[in-house]
């Protein structure tokens, strides 16, 4: 393979910097999140896989299993009150033993049942203070567990004209995320997401990039954006999102996945890769551009109803890294130039090339640094683990 390698060196355009991206490789971090691991399904059934993890720890078995395969996963992000537990420091110290962190904190503010008509935005301050106890009974749980980021994302809406007021819905939102972000420790970050529609049908309280963005702009250096790859309507520019909020400093997260519809949670890159190249297009360019780390957290969401869990965390790994790679080796000098000059074929024509780019043999040059497996996903569906866990767990 040192001879496939030794190749695909000498093919690269001269404005590409191997060896600097191949340490941009190395580096890479991609949270995975612990329901990735646990039965899920649509609102119509919950489909139930042999193996599923039915607890934290068993969650952290296969995420440490997907680390094991890729080297690039080391924490794990939680959701409350689907990881409770009444001792976390265990949590962290089982994480350790595997060599894994605890990522993200996620709080539940959408199956209770006073949340039907909101949680945060509720008419009755009554329940917006038991979701509020809630976010800051997470953000307690982050303090044990060395978490930086928590991730918010909101199922408030209405589902009828004339349901409820918008902007006092707005004001009540924004009321008690400054409660939050005052509790939050200087290096802890809050990270709002958005969604285009569901569960609400009428209007969502924060339903769009700009609406997060607005809000995170108001609450102060300690908010930022998270965008999740499968909130929005069909036909949205994303890689155009992303570039705004990393200019604006508003880029804190991705819950990566991936789309046909509307929030389908399939499998990052199943169904449009070439988006997921020109989103990280942008992350490197802006990285290159500021010639700062970005500080972005970089996780997985996505919901494995039909494929094997564990198979298909790492299989989604494989293609973000991938659409990493592929965007580390745009010839960026010659890019730019073709866009000084107008020349849009020849721009698109670069940004194809780095994207058609078998990147396999670079791949495979870092994991063998990483001390990993060449091929991921073919090493762990004959490692057994499967069959392992489908007899120990039922």
């Amino acid at each position: 393979m040192d001879q496939a390698y030794a190749h695909f060196e000498k093919s690269l355009p001269g404005g590409v910097d191997i060896a600097k991206a191949k340490e941009s490789l190395l580096n890479q971090k991609i949270e995975t999140p612990s329901w990735g691991y646990a039965d899920s399904g649509t609102r119509f059934q919950v489909f139930h896989q042999p193996g599923a993890a039915r607890t934290v720890f068993e969650k952290l078995d296969d995420a440490a299993m997907v680390h094991q395969m890729t080297g690039i996963t080391p924490s794990v992000a939680l959701h409350i009150p689907w990881d409770e537990v009444d001792d976390y420091e265990r949590v962290v110290d089982y994480a350790a033993e595997l060599d894994l962190t605890i990522g993200a904190i996620n709080p539940n503010l959408f199956q209770e049942p006073e949340y039907k008509l909101g949680s945060l935005c509720h008419p009755d301050k009554v329940v917006r203070r038991k979701a509020l106890d809630h976010i800051l009974e997470c953000i307690e749980i982050m303090n044990i567990t060395g978490s930086k980021v928590l991730s918010l994302w909101l199922a408030d809406g209405t589902n009828y004209p004339g349901q409820d007021d918008f902007r006092a819905r707005k004001k009540r939102l924004e009321d008690t995320l400054r409660i939050v972000c005052d509790a939050l420790a200087d290096d802890q970050r809050l990270l709002i997401e958005y969604k285009f529609f569901e569960p609400a049908f009428y209007h969502t309280d924060l339903a769009d990039w700009g609406m997060a963005t607005l809000l995170a702009t108001k609450l102060g250096p300690k908010a930022q954006t998270l965008v999740d790859l499968g909130h929005h309507p069909l036909g949205t520019n994303i890689e155009q999102i992303v570039a705004y909020l990393i200019d604006e400093g508003k880029l804190g997260g991705f819950h990566f996945n991936s789309k046909k519809y509307a929030d389908d949670d399939l499998t990052t890159g199943s169904t449009n890769p070439y988006e997921l190249f020109l989103i990280y297009n942008e992350l490197v360019a802006g990285a290159e551009d500021l010639q700062e780390d970005l500080n972005v957290a970089y996780m997985i969401d996505q919901s494995h109803n039909v494929k094997p869990k564990v198979a298909a965390m790492i299989q989604s790994v494989e293609s973000i890294q991938a659409a990493y790679a592929k965007a580390l080796l745009v010839d960026r000098q010659a890019l730019r130039e073709a866009q000084r000059e107008g020349d849009i074929i020849g721009a698109e024509t670069i940004l194809r090339a780095a994207y058609d780019r078998d990147v396999t043999p670079l791949l495979v040059n870092v994991r063998e640094e990483l001390q990993v497996p060449i091929a991921p996903l073919e090493a762990y569906r004959q490692s057994g683990y499967q069959e392992k866990i489908a007899r120990e767990r039922g």
